[in-house]
């Protein structure tokens, strides 16, 4: 017997169940400590039905329409340029902003804050919602810039999926190297744009050899290039088997797509000349003996990436990378936590914010914490537990986000982030459920390196300042530390860029006005120590050295590794942690 939808088997089956289950229990006593789900799922074996009716789907097809992801790269790749062409193709935007151009007024729609506008760089990761053939794509686009990695790496812990922009002239870069380590440890499944094919770059063979050998990671092409540079004439798609011709400074249309199932086709040599529909056939023929069909369970184990050739300021070879993605890129994912594997599919909700961004509106004293749903439904002015503060909080107007613009929403499901007004309420990582105590983990706060006292040069603006200080440090961008026994206080950062953003952001945002000068510590270490005292004492001792982060948490700033080692061989006692996860039960 077939179970289905349609029929009216689950009506009987459903009126079966007392029945059913006292059979199944008698048949096999044991199932009884496996918990309800396993007996419904043994019952449906036992009656040979084909598929079980999942107490906990009630949520699948929402859940089965959603794609996460966020865009990662190098600066400069072209990871901004490629979201703005996505927008175009999901219809979310009418025309996309030029990117560092200072002719033009237009400013890419992902960089929202004043500073990106006018450096044409992003420094904030921006969520991005858009709809794409029946599929809701939630796009989070991050900064490139080492001095942001933080931001992107706590992002990477809310998505499902990565695509990676790689320069084709450049090829691997440092940044690429790092944030497919993030990658890798949380096997995300990544799929590889080769980007700027229309200018002159590094063999394609070359390109992709440095890729697998840099990023230890097997490549699959799925669409091939036609010569680069000036002379680039378009890719030939491996899985559609159709050549999509390129022209310069024109949008990619239907017209220039030619179905070319076999490549001894004559068409192909008129299309392209015969010089190059020779040297095409020779690489496809070498890419199908090399790599052949493309598995998707490698893909979403992270094992293989395909790849895609293209030029994203042309729009070119973007809507083959999309179409492809849709089919096969991972729905909302389960995850682990604290206390418990959580399952996807559910029904209660569950949620951690991953990033907090104040002043999205300058005109306005907002301040948004995004929130990465992780199972249920989420619900507008429903009551949810902070599990952190103990206590219920509801929300009365959530928002989906294009970027700056805010749209409130009624409800959101798994794979949706979900913009939370907040009013002091929230820091990163923490977690919003219905009733049950757990924590998400994984969620990164590395120590920085380079560390500056904060100098008001305005006395009469004290109280934004502080103000200031605590908002911006709580989006994550930074870590404040106040010198024990004093009121010194210490920033630090993991990049030089992240102390011109917020002195910046202080001035323009506060209205306080700083300088930072530079102090002689290399790494923060959190301490912690079963005896009290011994723990006082040391950063009584170390004074100069000594600070408390903005939870009141004791951190010992060291000079330099020698150091850091020396005090670690001279109290065995205390121990030295450089993250902040640690205390993540105590906070």
């Amino acid at each position: 017997m077939a179970f289905t939808k349609t029929n009216n088997d689950e009506w009987l089956f459903l009126n079966r169940l007392p029945e059913l289950t006292f059979a199944a229990l008698k048949k096999r006593p044991k199932v009884k400590k496996t918990g309800s789900r396993k007996v419904i799922q043994y019952i449906f074996r036992t009656c040979g039905l084909t598929v079980f009716p999942d107490l906990n789907m009630k949520y699948t097809n929402e859940i089965n329409k959603r794609r996460t992801f966020a865009i990662i790269s190098h600066p400069d790749a072209g990871k901004t340029t490629l979201t703005e062409k996505l927008l175009l193709f999901g219809g979310a935007i009418q025309v996309a902003g030029a990117v560092k151009s200072n002719k033009i007024k237009k400013h890419a729609t992902s960089d929202f804050m004043e500073i990106e506008r006018q450096r044409g760089i992003s420094v904030a990761t921006s969520v991005m919602t858009f709809e794409y053939n029946g599929t809701l794509i939630n796009l989070l686009d991050t900064p490139g810039h080492k001095d942001f990695a933080e931001d992107t790496y706590r992002t990477l812990t809310a998505v499902d999926s990565v695509i990676l922009v790689v320069d084709s002239v450049n090829g691997v870069e440092d940044q690429t190297r790092r944030l497919m380590e993030v990658c890798r440890m949380r096997d995300t499944p990544v799929i590889v744009f080769i980007n700027k094919m229309d200018r002159d770059g590094k063999n394609r063979f070359d390109l992709l050899e440095e890729i697998e050998k840099e990023l230890k990671i097997s490549l699959h092409p799925m669409t091939w290039p036609i010569n680069s540079g000036k002379e680039f004439k378009g890719v030939y798609d491996l899985h559609n088997k159709s050549l999509v011709l390129f022209t310069a400074n024109t949008k990619a249309s239907d017209e220039d797509v030619v179905q070319i199932k076999d490549l001894s086709n004559s068409i192909l040599d008129k299309k392209i000349g015969e010089t190059d529909a020779a040297t095409l056939r020779e690489d496809v023929e070498l890419v199908d003996t090399v790599h052949g069909e493309l598995n998707v369970e490698d893909y979403l184990k992270g094992k293989v990436a395909p790849v895609f050739f293209g030029s994203a300021v042309n729009n070119f070879g973007v809507r083959e990378m999309l179409d492809m993605f849709i089919r096969m890129a991972p729905t909302p994912r389960s995850r682990e936590t604290s206390t418990r594997h959580l399952d996807v599919n559910e029904d209660k909700l569950s949620g951690f914010i991953f990033k907090i961004h104040a002043n999205l509106d300058p005109k306005h004293r907002d301040r948004i914490a995004f929130m990465r749903i992780c199972s249920g439904k989420f619900e507008r002015n429903k009551y949810y537990h902070h599990v952190r503060l103990d206590r219920d909080i509801r929300f009365s107007n959530p928002y989906s986000f294009m970027a700056r613009q805010k749209d409130i929403i009624e409800e959101a499901y798994p794979g949706d982030v979900v913009g939370l007004f907040d009013t002091g309420n929230f820091k990163i990582g923490d977690t919003l459920t219905e009733g049950e105590d757990f924590y998400f983990t994984g969620i990164p706060s590395f120590s920085p390196e380079i560390f500056k006292e904060v100098v008001n040069k305005d006395p009469m603006k004290t109280k934004q300042l502080e103000k200031g200080l605590l908002q911006l440090t709580d989006e994550g961008v930074a870590q404040l530390f106040t010198q024990f026994g004093g009121t010194k206080k210490i920033i630090g950062c993991v990049g030089e860029l992240q102390f011109e953003v917020i002195q910046y952001r202080l001035l323009h945002e506060y209205g306080a006005s700083v300088q930072f000068n530079a102090l002689p510590f290399y790494k923060a270490c959190w301490l912690t120590c079963k005896d009290d005292k011994k723990l006082q004492d040391f950063l009584r001792f170390k004074q100069a050295n000594s600070a408390e982060d903005k939870d009141g948490h004791p951190v010992y700033l060291a000079q330099s590794e020698w150091f850091l080692n020396t005090e670690r061989n001279n109290n065995p006692d205390i121990e030295f942690h450089f993250t902040s996860e640690i205390h993540k039960e105590a906070v």
